[in-house]
């Protein structure tokens, strides 16, 4: 049984409309006979599915809609076609600093991002230790989270992603960042929730890193769904498509 399936996903967005230029400027325009709508489909006719275990590389140039079908997978966007079925708790790091506030201090803050994953005080507790060890911030607990550097947000937002046992783990560009052996660190732990039988979705434009963690692989340009399947031929195919390109 897939855990992730998404059948014909599509998300459109509306340019132009009255709420992002205010009802000021849409009467003006309407008045003047210049107002118009634009759609962009940020991501057109999209399908795949994973199994249990699976960790999927998604590639693509920017503006391919790697983070807008996300965030269909998560829940925060429903699509304007098809439909996503997801099974299982999802524990999601889109952006660096994302549902931290920045004036509670670190330790404050994994006890907020735990309870926004749903997950008790007591688990939490028992977590927090390792959680800490893991993002190498025990002398910054007590720090306000907006005084830590980017890599460092991304440590902790990583840390908490991986060590509170999600079902899904869904990871954009966060391996990317920080000095090389944490780097090296992450990957090895992606490699230990892969094999634990976590179902893993990472986005990275480093396509060595996606040829050693993922077994599959979901290339999009453009809003596009151009290949989805074994990470050697379409990693092959993508490095010969930026080639011809550059």
């Amino acid at each position: 049984m897939s855990v992730i399936e998404l059948h014909n996903v599509s998300i459109r967005y509306i340019l132009g409309d009255f709420k992002e230029i205010g009802i000021k400027e849409y009467i003006v325009r309407r008045l003047q006979g210049k107002y118009e709508v634009r759609e962009f489909w940020a991501v057109n006719d999209v399908s795949f599915s994973l199994e249990k275990g699976d960790l999927c590389g998604i590639i693509g140039s920017n503006g391919a809609g790697k983070s807008t079908l996300l965030k269909v997978i998560t829940g925060i966007m429903v699509p304007t076609k098809g439909h996503a079925n997801v099974q299982g708790e999802v524990a999601a790091l889109l952006e660096l600093g994302s549902g931290f506030d920045g004036d509670l201090t670190v330790k404050e803050n994994t006890y907020l991002r735990g309870a926004m994953l749903g997950y008790t005080r007591a688990f939490m507790n028992e977590k927090y230790p390792e959680i800490l060890a893991f993002a190498e911030l025990e002398e910054f607990e007590d720090r306000p989270f907006k005084q830590l550097s980017s890599g460092m947000k991304s440590r902790l937002g990583f840390s908490i992603a991986c060590l509170v046992n999600p079902s899904i783990l869904i990871l954009d560009e966060v391996l990317s960042v920080g000095d090389g052996a944490f780097r090296t660190k992450s990957e090895k732990k992606m490699m230990e929730i892969l094999n634990s039988g976590v179902t893993t979705i990472l986005v990275s434009h480093s396509i060595d890193q996606v040829r050693r963690l993922c077994n599959k692989v979901l290339w999009l340009d453009r809003g596009k769904q151009i290949a989805f399947g074994d990470t050697k031929a379409i990693c092959d195919r993508y490095e010969e498509f930026l080639a011809k390109k550059a």
